[in-house]
């Protein structure tokens, strides 16, 4: 699975980072990055990504189609 974050969504709330801290972290402006999607089960990415009140993550199948949102 992919994963990416869309900085100009992202406002730092870090739900992603809290859930799958070795997947995403918070860097100097406050902006999720992704570290090591594959350090984590797949329902750990859903979970975090669900958990962006601003649908900033993006989760990809190996193939690049779209999954969430």
């Amino acid at each position: 699975m992919k994963v990416r974050v869309d900085r100009n969504l992202c406002t730092g709330v870090g739900n992603c980072a809290a859930i799958a801290p070795t997947v995403f972290e918070l860097d100097d402006e406050n902006k999720a990055v992704v570290l090591d999607p594959g350090s984590v089960e797949e329902d750990v990415l859903w979970e975090a990504a669900e958990s962006c009140p601003q649908d900033a993550i993006f989760l990809m199948d190996d193939e690049g189609t779209p999954l969430y949102p």
